[in-house]
């Protein structure tokens, strides 16, 4: 197990290494100047080269990168242009409302995902699967921003239950999460019915109901035990698409976590903020995907052999 975990960290930070060196270079390669934009239109062009020397923009590429890769590797992304501090403060005191989102969000998707796959996948072809997978499909097809849209017309300007936007309390909290748990409930929702209907034809399933167990009984003691393992495989390979939804969900929803900051950023090439919240976000990628692995040796101890053979 030891080198096989060794093994995956040394793949998480190669993985890092190559967010943090895709993004320098987009954003080098991006049209527009970082310096033109923080001077505006009315900047004279000794300004500008003045401000480009400053940020170090006059230096060879090669040499940005050197420097970007030994300031990255400490944590360091620069300062902030339009908040005048350090870009991971910023992002690290925008990054809690975004977990919040993110986690309640897979809440609702693991546990209602997780009951209709088991309702579905129990009674492979009857109705009750027929119009589950039909609704999960809708779900899973229905884009974030729509349905974000959507839910604000019916719940904050018709009905008036909820607010259209912002941050802070429970109550701002509901429709953003719902929106942001939709595909991600469908998708829960199909695997568990996939595998359920899978593992309840196997021998052992059939010998557990010969022996008189309750369906009910067998269901929790053997076979959604083993039907979540590829759940939880595909949660944590569902984090990136996760985290990029929320960065549609908190533009809708005007939610003030990491997802919006980005796009803002982005649009002011606010270099620092960008930097940093990508990383942010590969390392919570790939952390995931690593704990993934290591409850997935826990659940299954056919993994558990295959590591140590």
């Amino acid at each position: 197990m030891l080198p096989q975990l060794v093994r995956r960290i040394g793949l998480m930070v190669f993985t890092v290494w190559g967010a943090v060196s895709l993004t320098f270079v987009i954003l080098r390669l991006a049209p527009g100047d970082q310096a033109t934009v923080q001077l505006g239109p009315d900047a004279t062009a000794a300004e500008v080269s003045a401000l480009r020397g400053e940020l170090g923009l006059d230096r060879p590429i090669f040499v940005q990168y050197l420097d970007y890769l030994g300031s990255a590797s400490t944590g360091d992304f620069g300062e902030s242009y339009r908040f005048h501090e350090s870009a991971m403060t910023v992002i690290l005191e925008r990054f809690p409302a975004t977990v919040v989102l993110a986690l309640t969000a897979t809440a609702l998707a693991l546990t209602i995902g997780l009951l209709l796959g088991i309702m579905a996948g129990r009674s492979p072809g009857r109705l009750a699967d027929r119009v589950i997978s039909g609704i999960t499909l809708v779900m899973q097809a229905i884009p974030p921003f729509w349905s974000g849209i959507m839910l604000i017309l019916l719940m904050a300007l018709t009905l008036r239950l909820l607010p259209s936007a912002g941050s802070g309390d429970l109550e701002h909290l509901v429709l953003p999460s719902v929106t942001l748990a939709i595909p991600f409930t469908a998708l829960v929702a199909r695997i568990t019915r996939s595998s359920v209907a899978e593992v309840t034809a196997e021998p052992y399933i059939l010998t557990a109901r010969s022996k008189g167990l309750s369906e009910r009984a067998v269901l929790a003691r053997h076979a959604v035990r083993n039907s979540v393992i590829p759940v939880v495989t595909i949660v944590s390979l569902h984090i990136g698409t996760l985290l990029g939804g929320a960065v549609i969900v908190e533009q809708v929803f005007a939610w003030e976590g990491v997802g919006s900051l980005l796009v803002g950023a982005v649009g002011n090439r606010d270099y620092a903020i960008v930097q940093g919240a990508t990383v942010l976000f590969a390392i919570v990628v790939v952390t995931m995907n690593l704990l993934a692995d290591v409850l997935n040796s826990r659940l299954d101890p056919r993994i558990r052999a295959g590591a140590q053979a």
